[in-house]
Order: structure tokens, then C-alpha cells, then sequence
């Protein structure tokens, strides 16, 4: 979604607002907190929040009319996540809604009576958000990205593009139990794939060039695992420019990197949570309880090559892979 879009939808409204009546005016509107994890202005964050706000279009909510909706952007940083949290929580919304799992954990730190709506936590029952997918429990509810098992599946599309690498580094957030537990899952599957696996630890942008150099140096043959964090996400402009020219067969977990100039990407769409959490902050307003409503898995997960990267790198994509492809840039 263009930048400009983006601002007529969430901005434009708060014009119109003062030309309300005033009995309009009287009337208390609903309150939603909303921390996300990414950047002000960030493309992806503001299709996610545009996502967001059409499903609450959809149901009869806008914020020129009927809603009040309050924004913290994190940045990826986790005292950010922390102070933000106790910022949204002394609103006193209604409902809050957040993203992954370090800002719902910050959101439970503050409060553990307002109802949170997440959208993109991996595993968040392994990760002690909630009690269970079917009843949560407690006070938080939403939608998961993907269970770590995914990760490995992505070890295998990178074997079947790029056959002769031998060595696979994965970039993760170490400090955080989703980097360590998608490493785990693919590191399960390396010795059937006959490769060697390295861990590179980043959690900011200085870390990722430095990794990415020392590894690209080393001998082999050699490709390259991106893994689901916040550090990813926003560094993600920088990762595929790295890719490109260190020559690294990549594969990433979501579709913008594809799209960005990576080689490949596999995982679930990250727009529809966002609408599909409209859904939730619209029955927890009517009433209904977070540890009612259970935890949604994603509906479909998204293959996308870009041809052009595999060109540059000299790689012909197997026909049985272009195949099952959801998106092929040409």
C-alpha cells in the first residue's frame, strides 16, 4: 500500500471529526492501543495497519465516527516495546492490539486485564503467551504466524533451487525464543540435506552486515536462511542488498522480500491477521473474552520467486518448484 494511501485511511479522518455534533461528541467512543514492532512509514507496517483498520471499515468502525485508535511504534527495540506498553496501558483501552511475540510479552507485563489481540506470534503457546490454541486463557487472543516447524521447510525449497550449496547460514535473533526455535527446527533437518549449518546472531543492522561479510568469505559453496524477527523485518532492504552482493542464494520468510529483490520466499500472507484481527477487537468490544476465543492459524502460505534474482545468480529454478510457485517475478 502506497505511503499516500495509507494517510488518507488512517489520517484523513481526524479532519472531519470536529465537524461532529456536539451530542455526537458526548458519546464515548472505544478506545484500541496499537504497538507494532516496526517503523513509522515502514511499507509493510502500513499495510498491516491498513489491513487492519478495513476490517474494522467492514464492520462498522472508523475512526472519524465511532472509534479512537491510539499508535506506538517500537522500532524493533525492546525498551521501546516495554515503555510503549506501560504509555498504551495507562489509556486505558479497551482492547489493545499488537504483533509479535517481544511486544505482547511487554503488553502482559503491564496489564493482565485489558484484552490483547495479537496478530503474527510464532508458537505462542511455546512461547507461555497462552495456555492453549482452543482456550487461550488469560487475557490474550489473536492469530499465529507459523508453528516452528515451517523453518525447516525452508532448508529444503533453498536445497531444491540452489542443489550444489553445502553450507547454510541462518540469520537469527538468538536473544529471543522464536530465533532459537526456528534454528532448532531447521537445524533437524540439515544432515538429511547433507549441508553444514551456522548460526549468525543479529539483532540490528551493524550486526547483520558484519555477519553476512564474515560468512559470504568463507570457502564453499554457500546460501543463506532468514528467519521470521522484528531485526529482519526492518533491516530487510539491507539483508537482500548483502545477498546481492556477496552472491547468496537466499531464501526468506515472507513475501516483501521476494518482492524487495530477494531470491525466494515462503510463509503466510502478513496482511490478513491484521484484517482477520479486526474481527476479535469487534466481538471483545461487544463483550466476548479473549480466553474465549481461540487462537487462529494462518489460512495459506505463499511461495513467491523472483526470476530476475535467480538469473543474476546464475540458478535455473527447477520446473517442479516454479510449479507449486504462488508468484513469479519475472
Amino acid at each position: 500500500m502506497k505511503r499516500r494511501e495509507f494517510i488518507t485511511l488512517v489520517g484523513g479522518a481526524a479532519a472531519a471529526w470536529p465537524l461532529a455534533s456536539s451530542a455526537q461528541e458526548r458519546v464515548k467512543r472505544p478506545r484500541v492501543g496499537f504497538l507494532m514492532h516496526l517503523t513509522p512509514g515502514d511499507p509493510d507496517a502500513m499495510a498491516r495497519i491498513a489491513g487492519f483498520l478495513q476490517g474494522l471499515q467492514e464492520l462498522g468502525w472508523a475512526t472519524d465516527r465511532n472509534i479512537q485508535i491510539d499508535y506506538r511504534w517500537a522500532v524493533g527495540q525492546d525498551e521501546l516495546y516495554r515503555k510503549y506498553a506501560v504509555e498504551l496501558v495507562a489509556l486505558q483501552p479497551d482492547v489493545l492490539v499488537t504483533t509479535v511475540t517481544d511486544t505482547v510479552r511487554a503488553l502482559q507485563r503491564a496489564t493482565r486485564t485489558i484484552p490483547i489481540v495479537f496478530t503474527s506470534v510464532i508458537d505462542p503457546v511455546g512461547s507461555g503467551l497462552i495456555t492453549s490454541l482452543s482456550h487461550p486463557g488469560g487475557n490474550a487472543t489473536g492469530f499465529s504466524l507459523f508453528e516452528f516447524g515451517i523453518s525447516g521447510k525452508w532448508l529444503e525449497l533453498l536445497k531444491q533451487i540452489a542443489p550444489s550449496i553445502t553450507r547454510v547460514a541462518v540469520l537469527r535473533d538468538s536473544a529471543s525464543t522464536r530465533g532459537v526455535g526456528q534454528f532448532a527446527a531447521i537445524q533437524a533437518n540439515a544432515s538429511s540435506f547433507g549441508v553444514e549449518l551456522l548460526p549468525l546472531d543479529a539483532q540490528e543492522g551493524s550486526d547483520i552486515n558484519r555477519a553476512i561479510g564474515a560468512f559470504a568469505g568463507r570457502a564453499g559453496s554457500s546460501g543463506l536462511i532468514v528467519t521470521s524477527s522484528p531485526t529482519a523485518l526492518i533491516n530487510r532492504d539491507l539483508i537482500v542488498k548483502l545477498t546481492a552482493q556477496h552472491r547468496l542464494p537466499a531464501i526468506y520468510p515472507f513475501r516483501n522480500f521476494a518482492t524487495g529483490g530477494g531470491l525466494t520466499s515462503y510463509g503466510p500472507d502478513l496482511i490478513d491477521p491484521h484484517r482477520r484481527a479486526a474481527g476479535y477487537v469487534d466481538r471483545i468490544l461487544k463483550g466476548e473474552k479473549p480466553a474465549d476465543l481461540p487462537v487462529q492459524a494462518p489460512t495459506k502460505y505463499e511461495l513467491v520467486i523472483n526470476l530476475k534474482t535467480a538469473n543474476a545468480l546464475g540458478l535455473d529454478i527447477p520446473a517442479t518448484v516454479l510449479s507449486r510457485a504462488d508468484e513469479v517475478i519475472e
